[in-house]
């Protein structure tokens, strides 16, 4: 308990001058762009929009001041909690956030849940027979997702699963005409998003649990317990996966970014309610104040879960020691 407390301490240690390094990055971009956010926000008005209207808009939200006093009133009110009104939806940032980031952490959380029990099975699975024609199917199409992006498997289940066989809704959250959120309803409508952004992140780790177990099916305690006349799926189970395990967890951990790049991507194709895909509204609206927030959050996502791979392996193995903990 003592090495995760260091380790927590130190990374939170860590993560605030990473937060705000991530910040300046951001607001600079922001400020590099060549797009005006005041005639993103009129969009087709901003044709029949006389010049003192656009202007008093800029004058409100403080874009005619200097660039270093435009970023200090703004850091003052993030740091202090105050996180602005969303340009684009004319609501403020923390109900906009409030409101959608429950459905976000249910579909990334029911995607990462079926990534995992996916990728132990399969992976063990294929080195389990290993160079067999199962293990060839299994590896090629690991290859293979991996090279297709994840929007177009999304489109591809919509396309499949949707349009041709009827078997499931191709987006949202309940089907149009429902005036209630009913949790069959919404599981129904999950399915396809939290299939495509589990599958979508699972090939490397197929692979490598592929690998691991194949090195472990080779150490000595295995060939001993199959000396012993345990069973072969005894062993690969209880011996050969449980050791394979550790170097997962920090593989697991390496791919938060991606889950939080590929849920970005499976929102918007499925029309999901949630941050990832206000994310993409608030960039094409060029809303800072919006972006900003869920830059940061996805920051900090990425920083959370890799911590906590990392708690999981030291707890797993008490003889490790990483990054920040002696």
């Amino acid at each position: 308990m003592r090495a995760v407390l260091k380790m927590v301490a130190w990374r939170a240690a860590f993560a605030v001058p990473l937060l705000v390094i991530v910040t300046i990055g951001m607001f600079a971009l922001a400020q590099a762009s060549p797009f005006d956010p005041v005639r993103q926000y009129l969009g087709e008005r901003a044709l029949v929009t006389s010049p003192e209207v656009a202007e008093s808009i800029r004058q409100n939200w403080g874009l005619d001041r200097p660039v270093v006093e435009q970023f200090a009133t703004w850091f003052g009110n993030l740091a202090s909690g105050e996180l602005g009104e969303s340009r684009s939806l004319h609501r403020p940032v923390a109900e906009v956030i409030g409101e959608r980031l429950g459905w976000t952490l249910l579909a990334t959380g029911s995607a990462l849940v079926l990534m995992l029990a996916g990728s132990l099975v399969v992976g063990t699975v294929a080195a389990w027979r290993r160079d067999s024609w199962l293990d060839r199917v299994i590896t090629g199409g690991a290859f293979a997702n991996e090279a297709a992006p994840v929007f177009w498997l999304g489109l591809l289940a919509v396309w499949v699963f949707a349009v041709q066989l009827g078997w499931l809704p191709a987006g949202g959250l309940t089907d149009p005409a429902s005036t209630t959120v009913e949790p069959l309803d919404v599981a129904r409508h999950m399915i396809l998003p939290v299939t495509v952004l589990a599958v979508s992140q699972s090939s490397w780790l197929v692979l490598y649990v592929r690998e691991s177990v194949i090195g472990v099916l080779r150490e000595d305690f295995v060939i001993g317990a199959r000396a012993r006349g345990l069973r072969e799926r005894t062993v690969v189970v209880r011996h050969a996966l449980r050791s394979a395990l550790l170097p997962f967890l920090t593989l697991l951990g390496a791919r938060i970014p991606e889950l939080v790049t590929g849920a970005i991507l499976v929102e918007t194709v499925f029309s999901w309610p949630g941050v990832a895909a206000a994310s993409v509204q608030a960039a094409l609206a060029m809303d800072f104040p919006l972006l900003a927030a869920l830059t940061l959050l996805g920051t900090a996502a990425v920083l959370a879960g890799n911590l906590l791979a990392d708690i999981a392996y030291t707890v797993a193995d008490p003889r490790v020691r990483t990054l920040g903990v002696g």
